[in-house]
């Protein structure tokens, strides 16, 4: 049996909004959350791996759908996250994102 495939999902309700990755029986087994400073800006503010993910890549794969939506929607991103504003120092190719 291959790995489970994880679907990266998206909502977005008021200001705030997730890149997350639904646990079969409800709620998030990985989350990156943002709050939306302005209609064209958010603040990375969190994210959230469940254990049973650990070394697989899932924030990295959380944090590309979301830059993929930035690019798409013309948004920028602040990461405030410690985990996001560690992986745009390390990855110049996704810093166009950046305010």
């Amino acid at each position: 049996m291959g790995p489970m495939t994880h679907t990266v999902q998206h909502q977005e309700a008021g200001s705030k909004g997730a890149f997350f990755i639904a646990r079969p029986e409800g709620g998030h087994l990985a989350e990156m959350t943002y709050s939306r400073a302005n209609p064209t800006l958010i603040i990375i503010d969190h994210t959230d791996v469940d254990p049973s993910l650990t070394g697989q890549g899932i924030g990295r794969k959380l944090l590309d759908a979301l830059v993929a939506w930035a690019r798409e929607t013309k948004t920028k991103v602040m990461p405030l996250c410690p985990y996001a504003k560690a992986q745009f120092g390390k990855d110049a190719s996704i810093r166009d994102v950046l305010m």
